[in-house]
């Protein structure tokens, strides 16, 4: 493969293994199931357990069930990364949940693309910054990551409370053609609730609903179109186009959802403990993966943090936009002999023009490559040479520290 590679194993993978997509809790059999599950993936080169708890099933985990989980992980040097239950309204109690799992499993926290969502919260980022401090200065190990846009990128289905998805998302899809059922998620969707992540609430109107990604081929004609274009397609109320157009793909579909400010995702890019994720799927402007509408981070995440972030705002010097590409990264992963420019360490190095670096991909037209990355170099083989990919394949799977061979 052209890239390094290393993997966390998923509380919510290791849950569905043990009791799939239902909501209910493990019995202590079960629970013990489930930690063996874990404990196999860190002997297996697992660097740390994640979760990704706004999406079902996930949401069914109750916190002691992520404890047990993650205190497994850190016998084996792991840390516990982590999608929060909630980034919106109670986001500053789904800190003190990962807070919880970090100080009684005793594992390090990273925090999976930070944000504050929805239009009714914008401006609340330096509270959650003031809590994360507030941690970390009282000796908590305590991180976290941004991808530097203002819009995510997720299922569709993520809309609908997490009571409907129980039992999957067979199961979610015939509670959809259930006018009683449709009636009940409707009125759950309209209700603003602390209870869950109700995306609904956060956006400003269904124009900020972009349609990414459809596994119905006769959907593809969608890509790239806003909810509010298509309920105008279809002659339907836009709520019943989100709830149709998952009928139509099964349940399958990805969006991205306009739903942060800039200077709250500015403020936080600017932290010394945040690093910079992509939090997207490799993708290629040509073949299968050219046919999808993805998030443009996919393509621009770091030429754009460069461009617009360090050479057009001054809002990070280059040193620190570098540092938390590579170094912060790499001593978060534990990868101790990479990240840095260092005789001995492995050559993971990638060489550009920072006058003229710029991301190209937008959320109209994402499919675009950036410009300006003159050289890639991973393990000490180019793979990008004068701009151009070479075809060579020298990465490596990457194993955490638990790795027994």
């Amino acid at each position: 493969m052209g890239i390094n590679l290393a993997s966390y194993v998923g509380a919510t993978q290791v849950r569905r293994m043990v009791l799939g997509d239902d909501d209910k809790q493990p019995t202590s059999e079960q629970l013990e199931q489930m930690k063996e599950l874990v404990g196999h993936a860190m002997r297996d080169g697992a660097v740390g357990v994640s979760t990704s708890l706004e999406y079902a099933p996930a949401p069914y985990a109750k916190t002691d069930e992520l404890i047990a989980l993650s205190a497994v992980a850190s016998k084996s040097g792991g840390i516990y990364a982590t999608h929060m239950r909630n980034e919106s309204d109670s986001v500053l109690e789904a800190i003190d949940e990962a807070l919880r799992i970090g100080r009684e499993a005793h594992i390090p926290v990273e925090i999976w693309h930070i944000k504050v969502a929805g239009k009714a919260n914008w401006g609340r980022m330096p509270e959650v910054i003031a809590k994360i401090n507030a941690a970390r200065a009282q000796g908590m190990d305590v991180t976290a990551d941004t991808y530097a846009y203002t819009a995510w990128f997720n299922d569709l289905s993520a809309f609908i409370p997490p009571w409907a998805h129980d039992g999957g998302v067979a199961k979610l899809v015939e509670r959809l053609k259930d006018p009683a059922m449709r009636d009940r998620i409707r009125k759950d969707m309209l209700t603003p609730s602390r209870d869950w992540d109700n995306e609904w609430q956060e956006i400003p109107s269904p124009e900020a609903i972009l349609i990414g990604v459809v596994q119905n081929p006769q959907l593809l004609p969608l890509q790239g179109k806003r909810l509010s274009e298509i309920a105008r397609m279809w002659n339907k109320d836009p709520m019943d186009a989100l709830f149709d157009l998952l009928i139509q793909d099964k349940g399958f579909t990805y969006v991205a959802v306009f739903g942060m400010s800039e200077p709250d995702v500015a403020l936080v890019l600017q932290q010394p403990w945040v690093s910079i994720d992509n939090d997207s799927s490799g993708t290629s402007p040509e073949g299968i993966l050219g046919q999808e509408h993805p998030h443009p981070r996919a393509y621009g995440t770091f030429p754009r943090i460069l461009r617009k972030y360090v050479r057009e705002e001054k809002k990070l010097t280059l040193e620190d936009a570098i540092r938390k590409f590579s170094a912060l990264p790499a001593q978060r992963m534990r990868l101790t002999d990479r990240g840095v420019l260092k005789a001995g360490m492995w050559a993971d190095v990638v060489v550009f023009d920072p006058a003229t670096i710029r991301d190209l991909a937008t959320f109209d037209h994402p499919n675009q490559l950036s410009q300006g990355m003159e050289y890639v170099l991973v393990n000490g083989v180019p793979v990008i040479d004068q701009g151009q990919m070479t075809g060579a394949k020298p990465g490596k799977v990457l194993r955490g520290p638990g790795y027994v061979q």
